[in-house]
């Protein structure tokens, strides 16, 4: 196969592949090493910023796909505002779809920005990143989509911080009409 119009792109955790650079330049694996300026002044350093081709080598790549490689760049973890930004803002948003799910049910559901910030928080704690915060509304809302439909005294939803940290039900407010019942 030509290759001279091929993107290779390979993506993953790469777990390991830090202790090969950090071996290769000579720092201390454990530990605090306050000569490292950065660190000491309390911030973080990326070492797979300095990753080379002879590290992924090492780590165990093969040769002819390390040389497809010619750039090589460290991704950041999402930040709490990375996560609210998620929630919110892309066309296809999960609060969007929320809402439009809510609203087949004529049902306006409403995010607290400090709701958004606990679930934010809730989805870096467990490490899952924006692949988590479905999950997390999943799990929020799960009882009250069920609901729903068997009431009509709903107008809207309100998602609170209180109800992402306690995890109870989100705020209903009612119309004033009769729940219907079934006989």
């Amino acid at each position: 196969i030509n290759t001279k119009d091929i993107l290779f792109i390979c993506g993953g955790a790469f777990d390991g592949l830090e202790k090969i650079i950090e071996a290769r330049l000579g720092r201390r694996q454990i530990g605090f090493n306050p000569s490292d300026e950065k660190v000491a002044r309390g911030g973080t350093t990326n070492i797979f910023g300095d990753v080379e081709p002879d590290d992924l080598l090492r780590f165990g790549l093969i040769p002819e796909l390390v040389g497809r490689l010619p750039v090589s760049v460290p991704l950041q973890s999402l930040d709490e505002d990375a996560l609210v930004r998620i929630l919110k803002e892309p066309k296809n948003a999960l609060t969007k779809q929320y809402a439009k799910l809510f609203e087949l049910e004529d049902v306006k559901i409403t995010f607290e920005e400090t709701a958004l910030k606990a679930i934010a928080k809730k989805a870096i704690d467990r490490g899952t990143g924006a692949r988590g915060l479905r999950a997390i509304l999943e799990e929020l809302l799960l009882d009250t989509m069920f609901d729903l439909p068997g009431r009509d005294d709903v107008i809207e939803v309100r998602v609170t911080e209180a109800s992402v940290l306690n995890k109870t039900a989100p705020m209903l407010e009612l119309s004033g009409k009769k729940v219907k019942k079934e006989a």
